[in-house]
């Protein structure tokens, strides 16, 4: 069982991912982010989650600095995830792309990177490209993001590296089941991203009733449900209130019957694109 937010899962090469972390969408880059990024690292968050296109890499950098400095860790303490964004998809403008986010970020070298989208007919020399960060261990780990089983098995035909994670969208409502089962048999770590539907679960009746039950709020059961179905998961929030909410995830377990009742839920309902059909 996972009992605290320094716990981690290990990923297909050994490297160690903590099960909670802090995602950074839409958090506004400038004092916003960095402000944020040092109360969750002060408040035990291990794991920070950005990218290109959320345009706050620098304020997550400098937020991550000031904080290992602050509460007295190394560089070696925080897992950083950032991802290559669309139009920079391709071999050279990959690792151009790569170079650009490290600038930015002020760091020696990121623990994930993933593929953001699978952009038609350039996430394969995208993926390439992040290999070759891989293998001249600029990137301790890597992976996708928002890849279906099919863009997966593609993928897969010419990778040299399956990739260690694939962050999907993931809720109750969203129970990813088939892609699930898929990415366990291959070794391929799940994250989920706006685990609590961005918010549209919160007052969602049988939610409401477990979080009752276990004396929790339903955003701690959602991302209790979360972890217990192995995934990674990364709530956004700026309050302070909320983040101590969001981990303090690890002193309750749902029943088996909590989790059924809470996969009965899923209708395979989206708030972000269909990986199939976005255009950006």
């Amino acid at each position: 069982m996972v009992k605290s937010l320094q716990d981690t899962t290990m990923l297909s090469n050994g490297v160690k991912m903590p099960w909670l972390g802090l995602g950074v969408f839409k958090v506004e880059e400038g004092s916003e982010v960095v402000h944020t990024v040092k109360n969750a690292i002060k408040l035990g968050y291990r794991s920070i989650d950005t990218a290109a296109a959320y345009r706050n890499e620098e304020g997550v950098g400098q937020g991550i600095l000031e904080g290992i400095q602050e509460a007295g860790l190394t560089r070696e303490d925080i897992f950083v995830t950032s991802k290559v964004w669309n139009p920079d998809q391709g071999y050279e403008s990959t690792l151009a792309a790569f170079d650009l986010t490290m600038n930015k970020l002020g760091l020696e070298y990121l623990d994930l990177y993933l593929v953001h989208w699978p952009v038609k007919t350039k996430y394969k020399d995208t993926w390439r490209a992040i290999e070759k960060l891989y293998t001249d261990k600029r990137v301790r780990a890597i992976g996708v993001s928002n890849f279906h089983v099919h863009h997966l098995e593609d993928l897969l035909q010419d990778a040299e590296i399956t990739p260690m994670v694939n962050q999907v969208e993931y809720h109750p409502r969203l129970a990813q089941l088939e892609l699930r089962s898929y990415c366990k048999e291959k070794g391929i770590q799940l994250e989920a991203w706006s685990p609590l539907m961005q918010g549209k679960l919160l007052d969602h009746p049988v939610l409401k009733d477990i979080a009752n039950q276990h004396s929790k709020s339903v955003a701690q059961v959602i991302l209790r449900w979360d972890i217990q179905n192995g995934f990674v998961t990364i709530p956004k929030s700026v309050k302070e209130e909320r983040m101590i909410e969001n981990s303090n995830i690890f002193d309750f377990e749902l029943s088996v019957e909590d989790m059924k009742q809470i996969e009965a839920i899923n209708d395979n309902t989206r708030v972000g694109s269909d990986p199939d059909n976005f255009n950006f």
